[in-house]
């Protein structure tokens, strides 16, 4: 879906993919354009078909929640609202403020939203009432770290050189706003994402035990992608880059 909108989809057919999502009824598939249908179709058919996945004792404890998903500030609609604010910033070279940015993109990480599917696919020892709530909030810490995400993304298309479609970064965004240099935005970038991680470190030492499980796991999604974007790489786009990291945790043998 990130894919159709940064590159394959013009602004209109954007539009409209971003209206059927906001429909949410296969039948809208008819107003798109062919190549569109199937991602539509496919997209809908896997997240009502949630609940056939899960096994009986889950279904009662968590369909309440993932209907709540839905409808909430981490929702797959505001997931599609967000690429399309994004793909209007694009197609009209716009550079949005640095809080302009923070406001859309921060979410359209994808994050938030796939931190919070995660804590409901973890299992009971993981997941809680208090937990799946927490996470839905969107609170600072996992808006920290989607702003993590986000940054270092930034950081490495900046270095690497960003492609014509692209939504100007938040480094732009800073070099527009302090008439600063490239070197000087990405400097401060990084200080930013030093701030972040504080505020990630900060909750968990403040929220209590049974939250400490679903703390973890969105730690360990944050370290991930210091590990993907290590340098100013790209591993989440170019996988060669953490090949030989992937085979030396999982396939090599460690020396006892």
């Amino acid at each position: 879906m990130d894919d159709t909108y940064d590159v394959h989809a013009t602004l209109e057919e954007c539009q409209m993919l971003n209206e059927a999502i906001q429909r949410w009824d296969e039948t809208a598939a008819t107003s798109l354009p062919k190549y569109m249908r199937m991602l539509y179709i496919k997209t809908l058919r896997n997240i009502n078909g949630i609940e056939d996945i899960l096994e009986p004792f889950e279904k009662y404890r968590m369909m309440a929640y993932i209907q709540k998903q839905l409808f909430n500030p981490v929702s797959y609609k505001l997931q599609s609202n967000n690429y399309l604010q994004e793909a209007k910033w694009s197609n009209g070279k716009h550079i949005p403020s640095l809080k302009e940015h923070a406001d859309v993109t921060l979410m359209s990480t994808g994050l938030p939203f796939l931190f919070s599917l995660a804590l409901m696919a973890a299992g009971q020892v993981v997941v809680t009432k208090e937990s799946l709530e927490w996470a839905l909030s969107v609170p600072t810490m996992v808006r920290a770290s989607g702003e993590i995400g986000r940054l270092l993304n930034d950081i490495s298309s900046y270095k690497r050189g960003k492609n014509k479609n692209d939504v100007a970064s938040t480094v732009e965004s800073y070099m527009k706003e302090h008439g600063a240099t490239g070197e000087e935005a990405m400097a401060a970038i990084k200080t930013m994402v030093e701030q972040a991680w504080r505020r990630i470190n900060g909750a968990c030492m403040e929220l209590g035990r049974t939250m400490q499980p679903a703390l973890q796991w969105l730690v360990a999604m944050t370290r991930m992608l210091e590990v993907f974007y290590l340098h100013g790489r790209d591993g989440l786009t170019y996988g060669y880059d953490i090949k030989e990291i992937v085979a030396f945790l999982f396939l090599k043998q460690v020396p006892v």
